[in-house]
């Protein structure tokens, strides 16, 4: 049993922690990422952030592929640095560890954020005792912006354009982390949300922020 498998299970049965079966959800859409998948999802009930708004900004040419380093959405007030994971013994993605609530974790195996294709970000939403760095993240809505620092000093920015709650019992990876458009450069941010189930400990959801890239910027003090 894995280390944070271990933790949840000295956890008070009061306590809401992530568990292995909402994490594992995360897995089946990883094989998207080495296929070049056009995904048009249908409207979903239960979204966060409403219907797929209009006006949105055009996308921004996929560029080439550096580190993420941080993530920021300003509007849900999310500033948080993110480290490269890969999947745990039993196959699943292994999330920043407990006692690092703050951290977003990026599929190191995957698509970098800004070039062509889908990179994927997860985060907790809480611990034991308090929320963690995507508590909030139900609350985006389309058109808010998130950025991502790069290590080459570049700053990909990402504009939502939905937010959507998916029920794992019903998970479809392709709606969930198929590529929108061929070609573009898009984003996921994954989280736990729906219902908390004590007993089982275990949230009966994912919420699944999807952005794609729209512009392209240089941290201050840096030259690229």
């Amino acid at each position: 049993m894995s280390e944070w498998r271990t933790d949840e299970a000295k956890a008070s049965a009061g306590g809401r922690l992530l568990t292995f079966a909402a994490w594992s959800v995360l897995v089946l859409g990883l094989w998207l990422w080495g296929r070049e998948l056009t995904v048009a999802p249908a409207p979903l009930s239960g979204q966060a952030g409403g219907a797929l708004s209009a006006g949105l900004p055009a996308a921004h040419a996929p560029v080439a592929g550096s580190l993420p380093q941080r993530v920021d959405v300003p509007s849900i007030g999310i500033q948080a640095p993110v480290v490269s994971r890969g999947l745990d013994k039993d196959g699943a993605i292994d999330p920043p560890p407990y006692d690092s609530p703050g951290t977003v974790g990026w599929w190191g195996k995957g698509v970098q954020p800004g070039a062509a294709g889908t990179a994927l970000m997860v985060g907790h939403v809480d611990t034991r005792s308090k929320p963690a760095v995507f508590y909030g993240l139900s609350s985006a809505q389309p058109g808010d912006k998130v950025r991502v620092v790069r290590a080459d000093g570049s700053v990909a920015e990402f504009t939502i354009e939905d937010v959507r709650v998916y029920e794992r019992a019903a998970f479809d990876a392709h709606k969930a982390y198929g590529p929108r458009v061929r070609g573009r450069a898009e984003l996921r941010l994954v989280t736990c949300g729906g219902t908390y189930d004590k007993a089982a400990k275990e949230y009966s959801a994912n919420v699944v922020v999807s952005a794609y890239l729209t512009g392209v910027g240089v941290r201050p003090g840096t030259s690229v």
